[in-house]
């Protein structure tokens, strides 16, 4: 490895048979989106062979020449990815002023990783305790930067890198699925970061149908054969929905009887956490064991109800449940959709919220042709109309769910704690 911790630089590209030895004992990267920023083909050729191992194919790289200007500029109106690699051949005081600038345009989950040309331990030191992942002396091979992502992203004994966030309806019909997949597309889409999509509604799922998908295999197959789950048997049940989004689809058939023990879905969920940053659970409504077990154990839980009272009562049943079995975590999340339907009476955003304890994150408007038409033509609402304030509202709850804010209203840091932005730590 090219950095102080290991105190050995590469010489070249050729991978020596040491390098080679320690890239056979790596676990593949999971899926997650890079982008690196360099200012000498010497790190950026070695980055685009990295793009190429096939311990980096489920990743997304991406190689830009310029080094934290560069990034500074690019992330000024776009989000950022997972992991950022810099390249720098400024001085150590020129370069925390620059990555100083650089946290004020980035999202607090993404991680970063330096490549200097600096051999200081000061330095080093200061980085890592600043919040960067790692600090790595030029020059680098493509053995170093595989490692060096590694360390970071498939650490054994670390915890999972993936937020979980699962969906579940106050009443049937209430539009949980479709909401849930709207979003993980947005994510997906919006941030250019890994969604997976686990459809736990195996006998009448629909995210098969959404997502115009007929795959041979999904979520059925590992919850049938919990024996062989991996992340490489994952990652061959996985349908590729669309670039940055992939789903665990449920077989929609009645061939046989779905009951299941509380935690049949642990070990599935736990290494899909694994393998993409943002995991979207779209649970039935059932309470059965594994679905509250499901809940429990999610980073997050948005519940979707029409303002109805039936609604309205089963949301406030789930809500009350919810904080006495996640006493440490916060209520979940609640959406009110179908708002507005012609000659329904309805109970207001503010009447609804009021027992809850809990206002809603949105309230989505009834518009049966927007829905109807993305439904019956396989398509997301932001497929079939870009424009529509319905998709606005959609986009604002994947921002809101991925802890992201709007590039325009995104508080600015300081050099301080690098500020807190660049977090070392993994999820």
């Amino acid at each position: 490895m090219t950095n102080l911790a290991y105190g050995t630089a590469a010489e070249d590209d050729e991978i020596t048979q040491q390098e080679l030895a320690a890239m056979q004992a790596l676990r593949p990267i999971p899926r997650i989106s890079i982008q690196a920023f360099c200012e000498t083909d010497g790190v950026a050729n070695p980055m685009e062979r990295a793009g190429q191992d096939r311990r980096m194919a489920k990743a997304h790289l991406k190689v830009h020449m310029g080094g934290i200007p560069t990034a500074i500029e690019f992330y000024h109106s776009a989000p950022t990815p997972n992991l950022i690699v810099l390249e720098t051949r400024a001085e150590p005081k020129e370069m925390l002023d620059q990555l100083g600038r650089l946290a004020e345009h980035c999202d607090p989950s993404s991680k970063v990783v330096v490549i200097g040309h600096y051999n200081d331990v000061g330095l080093y030191r200061e980085l890592i305790r600043s919040g960067i992942s790692e600090y790595v002396v030029a020059p680098v091979s493509m053995a170093d930067i595989v490692a060096v992502v590694a360390s970071i992203f498939v650490d054994p004994e670390s915890e999972p890198i993936g937020r979980s966030v699962a969906f579940v309806g106050a009443k049937g019909g209430v539009g949980s699925s479709t909401i849930a997949h709207n979003v993980a597309w947005a994510m997906s889409s919006l941030f250019k970061s890994e969604v997976v999509v686990a459809d736990l509604d195996l006998a009448f799922g629909t995210a098969n149908i959404n997502f115009d998908q007929d795959p041979a295999q999904g979520i059925a197959e590992a919850v049938f054969s919990p024996e062989r789950i991996d992340e490489v048997y994952l990652d061959r049940l996985l349908a590729q929905c669309a670039e940055h989004l992939s789903l665990l689809a449920a077989p929609s058939t009645l061939e046989r009887v779905y009951d299941f023990e509380p935690e049949a879905f642990s070990h599935i969920i736990d290494t899909a956490q694994r393998s993409a940053p943002m995991l979207v659970l779209d649970v039935p409504h059932i309470w059965s064991g594994w679905s509250k077990n499901t809940l429990i154990k999610a980073d997050e839980i948005v519940i979707t109800a029409t303002p109805e009272l039936a609604n309205l009562r089963n949301t406030k049943n789930m809500v009350d449940m919810l904080k006495r079995l996640r006493p440490n975590d916060p209520p979940p999340r609640l959406i009110l959709n179908q708002a507005g339907v012609p000659k329904r009476p309805e109970i207001s955003a503010a009447d609804f919220a009021e027992p809850l304890g809990i206002s809603p994150i949105a309230v989505i408007p009834f518009e049966p042709l927007l829905f109807g038409n993305a439904a019956n033509n396989g398509r997301m609402l932001g497929e079939m109309d870009a424009k529509n304030p319905v998709v606005a509202i959609v986009n604002e709850i994947a921002h809101v769910l991925t802890g992201r804010s709007e590039p325009k209203t995104r508080k600015k840091a300081g050099l301080g704690g690098l500020l807190g932005k660049f977090r070392r730590g993994k999820k």
